[in-house]
């Protein structure tokens, strides 16, 4: 059995500038292994504190018990301000809780089940790309994912000229821009100028610049009474339940950003890498291939599922959470300090970042089972349910969790027994993929997997067996 690929860690003791060239390259090999059995660690320089909290105890303080003096670090924002501007991401206080009161709504049950099936029809047409070979998978699951969010977000498939050119743009925005800008380490004054390369502006510009266009077009669609009822209509027409109003166009353009960025990268990370551990791990594959033969009725009849397809994917449902548990998409959550605070005996200042890996939470070796190990079924194990409970936070915790987690957990399942119900994929000898941290957990060189057509025979008696 393959353990699952996991990077290279820097040794315990390492020159400043080392540790910020090796941070500026991938943030997840500047971590030494000790972090996975460290309760707390601490970097103090003349211009940065920063802790990393790795105990329950104090991830529910920060995150749960008291997240309005721990609000999102302002340094996170230095490297995303030029394609989220004021999204929800990046926001604190008034304005992030004005935010999440208007887009909500939109994410709740009900909304879920509607949306399901514009889902469908993304994965239908992800299956339908899909050919034989060698193939470079987190390309594929980009791809599906971001026609995903188009769907059900504007109506419009990954095809339609103005999705696809954001799609593409959004490609070589994410090669262009710096993993680390100098003013998230540095606290420049607000007034100075930042740089960012030539490539990343000129990207995010243009991103920014065609979803003003969709927009503006959904704006003029509900004014005339013809909007589709999807997502983007949703969240424009939804007023604030304290103040009345809507968003304005340039606060929808900020949502938008981040929809996409967090709906589509981080999406497409997590089945990337769900992929490569069933291909890594045949003989689970093929239990989840069984499990997956409840879409083919409905793929040889031409007849969409609907919502409730979905409970008949229990082992898939686990698999995907192990892979994030793995490798989650976010590996970091950045906090800041409002007010002098003591960690186990150790002082922060005001302004001292506080750092919840979810990187290193799935994998501590003091709270999981065999932490490193690639096995979906602790899932249905009783003695694991305290662990999830707190240490599993790929989608955050507290009030700022990810309000699309629903959303993100029943597009993963339904791609993947979607996908596993006609395909099998294999690993590629001498093609281990090597994690590191960029926007999301990539790899280093691409996953590429080995496709080959299901016999369905097979899949029959393996699972007999099993």
């Amino acid at each position: 059995m393959t353990r699952p690929p996991m990077p290279d860690h820097r040794p315990d003791r390492v020159a400043l500038w080392r540790h910020l060239a090796m941070f500026r390259r991938d943030i997840l090999s500047t971590q030494p292994a000790r972090l996975y059995r460290a309760k707390m660690a601490e970097v103090k320089l003349p211009f940065l504190q920063s802790v990393m909290v790795n105990t329950p105890d104090l991830v529910r303080l920060v995150l749960s018990g008291r997240p309005r003096d721990f609000p999102k670090s302002e340094r996170v924002r230095e490297g995303l301000r030029l394609l989220l501007g004021n999204s929800v991401f990046v926001t604190n206080g008034p304005v992030w809780e004005r935010q999440r009161r208007m887009i909500d709504p939109a994410f709740e049950g009900g909304r879920l089940r509607e949306t399901f099936p514009a889902m469908w029809d993304a994965t239908q047409a992800c299956a339908a790309r899909l050919e034989g070979g060698a193939v470079e998978i987190e390309e594929v699951m980009s791809h599906a994912a971001a026609d995903v969010i188009f769907r059900t977000l504007f109506s419009l498939p990954i095809e339609d000229a103005t999705a696809s050119e954001v799609y593409k743009t959004f490609r070589a925005h994410q090669r262009s821009a710096p993993i680390l800008n100098l003013a998230a380490l540095i606290p420049f004054p607000r007034w100075m100028p930042r740089y960012f390369p030539r490539a990343t502006r000129d990207t995010a510009a243009h991103i920014r610049q065609l979803i003003t266009q969709l927009v503006d077009q959904r704006m003029r669609e509900i004014a005339e009474g013809c909007a589709p009822d999807d997502l983007a209509t949703k969240i424009l027409t939804t007023r604030d339940p304290e103040t009345g109003q809507t968003f304005s166009r340039d606060e929808m353009v900020d949502q938008v950003a981040i929809f996409f960025l967090a709906g589509h990268e981080t999406s497409a990370s997590a089945l990337a890498w769900t992929l490569y551990l069933l291909a890594t791990h045949p003989d689970w594959q093929a239990r989840l291939a069984l499990e997956a033969q409840a879409l083919r009725l409905n793929v040889d009849a031409g007849a969409a599922p609907d919502f409730s397809i979905l409970k008949q994917f229990p082992l898939i449902r686990d698999t995907f959470r192990e892979a994030l548990r793995l490798y989650p998409p976010v590996p970091m959550l950045v906090r800041e300090t409002t007010q002098s605070e003591e960690f186990r005996a150790r002082k922060l200042r005001k302004g001292a970042q506080v750092v919840v890996s979810l990187w290193h939470m799935g994998r501590h070796e003091a709270i999981w089972d065999a932490p490193h190990d690639f096995r979906p079924e602790r899932w249905q194990e009783a003695a694991n349910k305290s662990c999830a409970r707190d240490a599993f936070l790929p989608f955050s915790s507290g009030p700022r969790v990810c309000t699309g987690a629903g959303f993100a957990m029943a597009e993963a399942v339904l791609i993947l027994a979607r996908l596993l119900a006609d395909w099998e994929f294999r690993a590629i000898d001498g093609r281990v993929p090597v994690p590191m941290a960029h926007m999301t957990v990539r790899a280093r060189d691409g996953i590429w997997l080995d496709l080959r057509r299901r016999n369905l025979g097979n899949v029959s008696g393996q699972g007999a067996a099993g």
